[in-house]
């Protein structure tokens, strides 16, 4: 219980500062090319319902195409400033505003990464990540000796994402299970044949046994359902982490256009889990 209210270590919650805007701007960046048919009205843009549905909580309506092209750059100037560690707070806060909005303008198309994405730059946001790191931290402490630098944040900080990313597992987990998870023993290798499919897939579900692909489905399922216990227990957190770094790793080869997915959830597995001695080797190796 003392290791959940301890103070958060700046080398995670920078970690995750770098490394989280920048996976999910690279997401965004298939959108962002084309900001005119995404957000304006060059593009098909769904109606407003003429009567009150769940689908369509909030309607906004499709944007003047130059401001399409503004709000997209805005996005990409604020999520490179988050990730440099420059204004981080205006940035975080106006970057995680840029992802509330196109999720909700473009909810067709809102996928994990467009869900969270906002509330992972909004934790940001409100934490002291840029304190180490960054450029406001070089700024700020370049004279100071290292002493008498920053080293930790408020465990809530921290917490708050390392809770989003248990919630997202445990919950896809449980969905997992009441579907066909539990009752089909080639759903994961039927998966393989989707729309997602890159070379490697079709190649590995080819030459694969199938019990192969089904002890790998049920492991997935196990872990997801039991990721609350394999984190929060010290002892399989380790192995938990190894194997959520792979199971990430095979996503993002198997399915090309999750690879954007893949990278930012190893990000935050790698931020908020992996033991701090990684990642103060990783940033002995920076200017601090």
């Amino acid at each position: 219980m003392s290791e959940l209210w301890a103070p958060a270590p700046l080398e995670r919650l920078a970690f995750l500062r770098i490394t989280a805007p920048l996976a999910i701007l690279g997401f965004m960046s298939h959108r962002l090319w084309f900001a005119d048919h995404w957000l304006g009205r060059t593009g098909f843009s769904v109606p407003q319902l003429d009567t009150p549905d769940w689908r369509q909580p909030l309607y906004l309506p499709a944007l003047p195409d130059p401001l399409a092209w503004l709000l997209a750059t805005v996005m990409v100037v604020s999520g490179l400033c988050l990730s440099l560690g420059y204004k981080t707070r205006a940035a975080g806060v106006i970057f995680a505003g840029t992802l509330f909005y196109v999720a909700l303008a473009d909810r067709l198309a809102a996928f994990t990464v467009s869900k969270i994405g906002g509330i992972i730059a909004l934790c940001l946001a409100l934490s002291v990540a840029g304190s180490r790191w960054g450029l406001d931290a070089w700024l700020k402490y370049r004279d100071t000796p290292p002493a008498e630098r920053p080293t930790h944040g408020a465990p809530g900080e921290l917490r708050a994402i390392q809770a989003l990313v248990l919630i997202l597992y445990t919950s896809s987990g449980l969905c997992k299970a009441r579907g066909e998870w539990l009752t089909r023993d080639d759903l994961l290798w039927t998966h393989l044949h989707d729309s997602y499919q890159t070379a490697i897939a079709h190649g590995l579900a080819n030459l694969l046994p199938p019990l192969l692909w089904t002890s790998m489905q049920w492991s997935t399922l196990i872990f997801e359902v039991f990721a609350l216990a394999f984190f929060c227990v010290a002892a399989t957190r380790l192995p938990a982490l190894i194997f959520g770094l792979l199971l990430h790793l095979l996503i993002g080869v198997l399915f090309g256009p999750l690879i954007w997915f893949s990278l930012l959830m190893m990000a935050l597995l790698l931020g908020g889990f992996a033991p701090l001695s990684w990642l103060s080797a990783l940033f002995r190796r920076l200017p601090g």
